[in-house]
């Protein structure tokens, strides 16, 4: 897969799924229990900004799925830019953890969260703003 950088990442562990679309998505599967989605800010990838903190918290209670939004990190993406896009990624990963998810959001992807909990109804168990001070 092409690295959003040029750099071409391989090996076992990156995961991913395929958004409706066809975009793939890449993210990180840590810890054991219900599953919980971290949705990033725009300007974060999985493994930089509040993600690997938070995940660090939540694994001993929890399956968090990290995971780069369509345009960053390791994920592919499309033009132009639909918040649709990204509420379907959401849901190829809460289906990819089984059907139904708790999201927590930061920042803009508190907000997404909140859009992927509305949309997605009874496929979103809880959603959850994160803020970090």
């Amino acid at each position: 897969m092409l690295h959003n950088e040029g750099i071409y990442r391989t090996g076992d562990d990156l995961n991913t799924v395929r958004s409706t679309d066809g975009t793939i998505i890449a993210y990180d599967r840590q810890g054991e229990g219900p599953a919980v989605i971290l949705v990033d800010g725009a300007m974060c990838t999985r493994s930089f900004g509040s993600k690997p903190e938070l995940v660090k918290l939540l694994t001993p209670h929890l399956t968090v799925y990290s995971y780069d939004r369509r345009g960053r990190g390791d994920s592919g993406d499309t033009k132009p830019y639909a918040v649709d896009r990204e509420v379907e990624d959401i849901e190829a990963l809460g289906d990819d953890a089984g059907g139904i998810a708790c999201l927590c959001g930061h920042s803009s992807g508190g907000v997404l969260a909140l859009e992927a909990a509305i949309r997605l109804g009874g496929k979103v168990k809880n959603w959850t703003p994160y803020v970090r001070s």
